[in-house]
């Protein structure tokens, strides 16, 4: 079989799960020899859309066999991906799900399927860790990514359906960086009501943004002793990241979503060397870091330390 080559579209480089991503999608490649290439997106869709296109139409470099992309704005880039399964270009939607998927694979004969996290029981990992942080309840500062993506919104709805009545959310928005999490709660705290608001808690949909979010109540020096009760919670929870930020205990909780885009790369190399279609849709597994039991113990144990 001829060296295959495949191009993998990542939203960012400066993002802990992004830069996850990479790491884990080079390996796969290397170990299964596959000529990679990876592109980022800069959080923009259309910048995201031409860079596939650009590799999809060209007639000057050798075409990948197959793309793999984590949409980077609102779309799943439906036309994109028809574009590459017409040319005989397998598509790996990463991260998202897409209507077109089943079109695709029934109209063209090359692998097309999709890899993703169950966004929804991700946020209902986050709503419980909260109430067990939170038993009595609380008001939490929520930092969710962009509005018109579809992981953030169903994140989102997961937590809603997990938490507590009487855990009481403040949402802000942020672009799944430190610095866009950062630049969001630094702008609300200046506002006075924010002071009113009294934050029991802060959870972020990324371990990025509640590091983030927690940069700027450190520099709040009238915040120093709030901050010192006040629980943050991320996601992806990634060895040298989130879960090292939960050891050192700069974050009480995290949930470690595993990278897919070396999952994605071994499936789409099985796929070409048995001309068999892998499933349409495949999810990670999402799972709470610490464990929920664990984090219980934790939070009773706190409690018994401050009544006493």
């Amino acid at each position: 079989m001829k060296k295959l080559r495949f191009l993998l579209s990542l939203t960012n480089d400066d993002n802990d799960y992004q830069i996850e991503q990479t790491s884990a999608a080079q390996h796969a490649a290397s170990k299964l020899g596959v000529d990679l290439e990876i592109v980022y997106a800069r959080n923009d869709g259309i910048v995201q859309s031409q860079q596939l296109l650009s590799n999809i139409q060209s007639t000057t470099a050798p075409r990948p066999d197959a793309i793999m992309f984590e949409p980077a704005g609102s779309t799943a880039h439906p036309q994109v991906a028809r574009a590459a399964a017409a040319a005989g270009i397998g598509v790996v939607l990463l991260n998202r799900d897409g209507d077109y998927i089943a079109e695709l694979r029934r109209q063209f004969h090359v692998p097309t399927f999709t890899i993703t996290s169950n966004h929804e029981e991700i946020g209902r990992i986050q709503g419980q860790q909260l109430g067990t942080l939170l038993p009595r309840g609380g008001n939490v500062l929520y930092i969710q990514g962009p509005g018109e993506n579809s992981a953030a919104k169903q994140r989102y709805t997961g937590l809603l359906g997990t938490k507590s009545d009487g855990v009481q959310l403040r949402v802000l928005k942020a672009h799944w960086t430190e610095a866009s999490a950062y630049k969001a709660v630094s702008s609300w705290l200046r506002l006075p009501t924010s002071r009113q608001a009294r934050i029991e808690a802060v959870c972020a949909q990324d371990d990025s943004m509640a590091m983030g979010a927690r940069k700027a109540f450190e520099e709040c020096r009238d915040l120093q002793e709030q901050l010192q009760k006040m629980p943050f919670l991320g996601c992806d929870g990634l060895p040298k990241t989130g879960q090292e930020w939960v050891r050192s205990k700069l974050l009480a909780a995290t949930i470690f979503i595993p990278p897919n885009a070396d999952q994605a790369i071994e499936m789409m190399v099985k796929s070409i060397a048995t001309g068999t279609l892998p499933p349409e849709r495949t999810f990670t597994a999402a799972k709470s870091y610490p464990t929920l039991e664990v984090l219980a113990q934790q939070s009773s144990a706190r409690a018994r330390a401050a009544s006493r």
